[in-house]
């Protein structure tokens, strides 16, 4: 029975599963949530994710809520197919992408997401962007790709020479950054302008990022 995956290609969350998923090419069925009319607040969902947010994996009798413990999920169970996202048979190098997981999740997150929501989502709810918080957001992010710069500087991927999902997980929130009129955040720092034409030319984000259009500004 395929997995079931819940969500929208346009969420940021959603599709660092879907990028996973594809990555181990593993077959999954996506049942849409229609987020902008409230679906994910509504009971049935609810029972799901009880926090009301998207993703939702369903595999069996399992039901899985979280998309960074999803990923996690997928890479433990499908070790053996697709790419291998967690360094399996190497602690050293396990141990790094977990650290540069929690770096992407505590440090990168909050920093980029503010950028991203008040750039595209606010206009789409009616709101007026509030450049404050973008150009605080702006500040933290760019320290953080100071850091990623010198990482980026002795090794291809964050956690090594190696794709993981360290590096997955950073996908969806730079894909709609470079919408923006922060892209130059990316584009000035050569390593890291590097790092991500890698990671998002990869067959896998290349096929996520077809449905990521919200927010498109011609």
């Amino acid at each position: 029975m395929a997995l079931k995956l819940y969500g929208l290609p346009m969420s940021t969350c959603t599709t660092r599963a879907m990028a996973c998923l594809h990555e181990k090419g593993v077959d999954f069925e996506l049942v849409p949530v229609q987020l902008f009319g409230g679906e994910h607040k509504h009971p049935p969902f609810l029972a799901k994710n009880p926090f009301g947010q998207v993703p939702v994996l369903e595999d069996g009798d399992l039901t899985l809520f979280e998309s960074r413990a999803i990923t996690s999920y997928v890479a433990e169970k499908f070790k053996e197919t697709g790419t291998d996202l967690v360094r399996h048979g190497n602690l050293k190098e396990a141990a790094l992408v977990k650290v540069w997981m929690e770096v992407e999740s505590h440090h990168f997150n909050g920093a980029i997401s503010p950028i991203v929501h008040e750039y595209l989502v606010a206009p789409l709810l009616g709101k007026t962007p509030d450049q404050a918080v973008i150009d605080a957001a702006s500040e933290k992010l760019g320290k953080v790709l100071d850091v990623y710069e010198s990482k980026l500087s002795s090794t291809k991927y964050l956690a090594g020479d190696f794709f993981s999902l360290a590096d997955l997980h950073h996908h969806a929130y730079t894909f709609y950054l470079m919408r923006t009129p922060w892209a130059s955040m990316v584009n000035d720092r050569p390593n890291v302008k590097a790092w991500w034409e890698d990671i998002s030319s990869r067959p896998a984000t290349k096929k996520v990022a077809e449905g990521m259009t919200f927010g498109e500004k011609k």
